[in-house]
């Protein structure tokens, strides 16, 4: 496992790190699986690991804690996020600042999540939407500003809206927040244009999340794959996307290098950009953990393919967080 550095935070973190959103529910989680999973990527290396309160309201964060319990002598970065107020995905700037982030919301969330994790200390909490209409209120600045200085949490993040990378330039003039987690992948290339060079600049860490797309990435979505009810992918691959996605995907099968499989792929392109500090696969069972961690080797995808996958970006409006 190689690391890099977390922005100004001065952590050092493993270049893959660990996505939890499937374990707090998805459909296929097994609870005990998942800590085996979590065992696997501590044993490998991995020591950062983003959930939410929202990811089974605590369950994720929960088995997180666990894991924690049983590796107190591992490294282990954490980072959760707090729930808007409204629970309304994605962020708007229509809606005031006050129904979304009030300061005693912020609070009242950190709290429960230090309570889920069993720790004293968040090392990085964040803000799961994000509208920089929202810049200028006083009421969330206040509570991060606290939290920090109780050490309640140690670093201050924002999850940005789905293809809206730039929507978070205005909160980072502030000085409050470290990290800015946002969607990053083959298709999704469009943070590199305003938000990357920024926090370059700016020495402020890069989570880049969803590196498979919600799944096309991996090439194992059909024309007929469907999802249980409730199923976060039935909204993402509504029956408009799901045929040009697996377009796409198909196109660029030709280019994954002999030996080589498209998810192995699709993590080397994103580890490949400087301004990447760690991207968060989910994992849910070991060998999923032991695929993707295998990635973070050091070894450059050759200039020809870089530039060729460059092609396949994809700039689809917004619709989903």
């Amino acid at each position: 496992m190689r690391y890099r550095a977390f922005g100004r935070t001065g952590w050092q973190v493993s270049e893959i790190g660990y996505g939890m959103w499937g374990m707090g529910g998805w459909t296929g989680s097994n609870d005990e699986e998942s800590l085996r999973a979590l065992d696997r990527s501590i044993a490998l290396g991995c020591n950062f690991f983003d959930t939410a309160w929202v990811y089974g309201d605590g369950k994720s964060e929960k088995l997180l804690g666990e894991a924690r319990r049983q590796h107190r002598d591992a490294t282990m970065i954490v980072a959760t996020k707090i729930p808007p107020k409204n629970m309304k995905w994605p962020g708007k700037a229509e809606y005031p600042a006050g129904d979304v982030y009030p300061a005693d919301h912020i609070r009242a969330y950190t709290e429960k999540s230090l309570a889920n994790l069993g720790v004293d200390t968040i090392d990085l909490q964040q803000f799961h939407v994000w509208s920089d209409a929202w810049t200028t209120d006083e009421g969330w600045q206040r509570a991060v500003d606290d939290l920090k200085r109780e050490q309640l949490v140690r670093a201050f993040g924002i999850s940005v809206n789905r293809r809206e990378p730039a929507n978070v330039l205005r909160a980072l003039g502030t000085g409050l927040i470290d990290s800015v987690q946002v969607v990053y992948n083959i298709f999704d290339q469009a943070p590199e244009d305003e938000l990357f060079p920024y926090c370059r600049q700016h020495n402020i860490a890069i989570i880049a999340r969803v590196p498979f797309d919600e799944g096309s990435l991996t090439g194992t979505l059909t024309p007929g794959s469907t999802w249980p009810t409730g199923d976060f992918r039935n909204v993402y691959f509504n029956g408009e996307l799901l045929p040009p996605t697996l377009e796409r995907v198909d196109r660029l099968k030709p280019l994954v290098p002999d030996g080589m499989d498209l998810p192995e792929l699709a993590l080397r392109f994103i580890l490949e950009h400087p301004a990447v500090s760690t991207t968060i696969p989910g994992m849910r069972r070991p060998r999923h953990v032991e695929r993707n961690l295998a990635a973070s080797d050091g070894a450059r995808l050759p200039p020809r393919l870089h530039e060729a996958l460059r092609a396949h970006r994809w700039d689809r409006a917004s619709t989903v967080a």
